[in-house]
C-alpha cells in the first residue's frame, strides 16, 4: 500500500525512492509489526482477562504447569493482526505470492480460532473435531497448492531441490501439489505441537521465518539466484517483507510470552505461523531446507508419533511424556532451561540451513 505512495512521491522528493527497495520495506515491516505488538499487547491481554479466556492445563502433565491455568490465551490474534497489517502496508500488493501467503496464514488462523473458541468459550475440551480440523486444513492447503502450481512458469518451480548439491532437483510435475499440501499442513501442525512451553514455538518461528526471508530475497533476484545456483522465482523477493513482518510480530509477542508467560498464542497463532512458514518454503523452493531449519518442529512431531505408535503396539512409552519438551521437564529440567536449549538447537539448525545457499 505504502509502496504505491512512495512511487508517486519519489518524483517530488528522491528520498522516497528508498522505500521502493525490498530491503527497506522489509525493515519497516518488521519494525511496524514489532511496534504494533508492543502497543496492542497489553490491550489484548486485558481484553482476554476480562472475558476470562484462560488456558486449561492437563492434569497428567508436569506439575509445574498447574499454576499456568487461567493464563490468557488466543493471543495469537495479536500476531496475526501485526503480520497482516504490516504486510499490507509495506509489501507490493501486485504480487500474487503476497496474497497467497496472507490467505493461507489467515485461513489457518481462522481454523485455530474456531478450535480455541470451542475449547475456551464453549468449554468443549475436544475443541473442533479432529476430522473437521483436518478437512479444513486440507482445503486451505490444497487450494494454495493448486494456485501455486498454476503460477509456475518453469519446470524448476515445481521441482524438489536437494540442498548442498548444485543443480540437483527432482521433477515433480503434478506431484508438486501433493508435496505443497504436505508441507503446509504438516508444518502447521508441527508448530502447534511444539507450542507447549513459554516462547518455545514462537522464537524458532521467528528465526526460521527470518532465514526464509533471506532465501526469498535471493530467489527473487535473478543475479543472486544465478550466483547461488538456486531457482529464480520472479516476484518471490516480496515474500521477504512478509517474513520480516512475521519475525517482528513474533518478537513483539515474545515480549509478553516469555517465561513466565503473560499470554499464550493458542492454536490461532501456532497453526497460522506453521502454515505461513510452510507456504513461504514452497514458494522459494526450499522445502527440504525448511525440514532442516525447522528441525525442532520435526523432532517434536516425531516424538509424538513414536509415543503413540509404541504405546499402541507394545503398551510401552518411549518418552515419559510427549511432545519431547515435556519429557525433559519430567526428567527434572527447569522450563527455562528446556526453552533456551531448544532455541540454541534451532539457531544451529538455521545456520546449517542458510549454509546451503553457498555450500553446493
Amino acid at each position: 500500500m505504502l509502496l504505491f505512495l512512495a512511487d508517486y512521491l519519489k518524483d517530488i522528493y528522491s528520498g522516497f525512492n528508498a522505500f521502493t527497495y525490498i530491503t527497506t520495506r522489509a525493515i519497516m515491516g518488521a519494525l511496524t509489526a514489532l511496534v504494533m505488538s508492543f502497543v496492542l499487547g497489553p490491550v489484548v491481554i486485558r481484553r482476554l482477562i476480562t472475558r476470562q479466556i484462560g488456558q486449561t492445563v492437563r492434569q497428567d502433565g508436569p506439575e509445574s504447569h498447574l499454576p499456568k491455568a487461567g493464563t490468557p490465551t488466543m493471543g495469537g490474534a495479536l500476531i496475526l493482526a501485526a503480520i497482516i497489517i504490516s504486510t499490507l502496508l509495506w509489501a507490493d500488493l501486485n504480487s500474487p505470492y503476497i496474497w497467497i501467503v496472507l490467505g493461507v496464514t489467515t485461513a489457518f488462523g481462522v481454523i485455530g480460532w474456531i478450535d480455541d473458541y470451542r475449547k475456551l468459550i464453549l468449554q468443549d475440551p475436544e475443541g473442533m473435531p479432529a476430522r473437521w480440523k483436518f478437512f479444513l486444513q486440507s482445503v486451505a492447503g490444497l487450494t494454495a497448492a493448486v494456485v501455486l502450481y498454476g503460477l509456475a512458469d518453469t519446470p524448476v518451480e515445481t521441482a524438489l531441490l536437494i540442498p548442498y548439491f548444485k543443480d540437483l532437483a527432482i521433477p515433480l510435475g503434478a506431484g508438486f501439489v501433493v508435496l505443497t499440501y504436505l508441507v503446509i499442513v504438516g508444518t502447521s501442525n508441527a508448530v502447534n505441537l511444539t507450542d507447549g512451553l513459554d516462547g518455545l514455538a514462537v522464537m524458532p518461528s521467528v528465526m526460521v521465518g527470518g532465514a526464509l526471508g533471506i532465501f526469498a530475497y535471493a530467489a527473487g533476484n535473478v543475479i543472486f539466484a544465478d550466483y547461488l545456483s538456486i531457482p529464480y522465482v520472479a516476484g518471490a523477493g516480496e515474500i521477504m517483507v512478509f517474513c520480516a513482518a512475521l519475525s517482528g510480530a513474533g518478537l513483539g509477542f515474545l515480549w509478553f510470552n516469555t517465561y513466565p508467560a503473560q499470554v499464550f498464542m493458542g492454536d490461532i497463532g501456532a497453526l497460522a505461523l506453521g502454515a505461513a512458514l510452510g507456504t513461504v518454503a514452497v514458494i522459494v523452493r526450499q522445502e527440504l531446507v525448511l525440514f532442516i531449519m525447522g528441525g525442532l518442529f520435526v523432532i517434536e512431531t516425531v516424538s509424538v508419533i513414536l509415543q503413540v505408535a509404541s504405546f499402541k503396539l507394545t503398551g510401552k512409552r518411549v518418552f515419559r511424556m510427549a511432545p519431547l519438551h515435556h519429557h525433559y521437564e519430567l526428567k527434572g529440567w527447569a522450563e527455562p532451561k528446556v526453552i533456551v536449549r531448544f532455541w540454541i538447537i534451532t539457531v544451529i539448525l538455521v545456520l546449517i540451513g542458510l549454509a546451503s545457499l553457498k555450500l553446493r
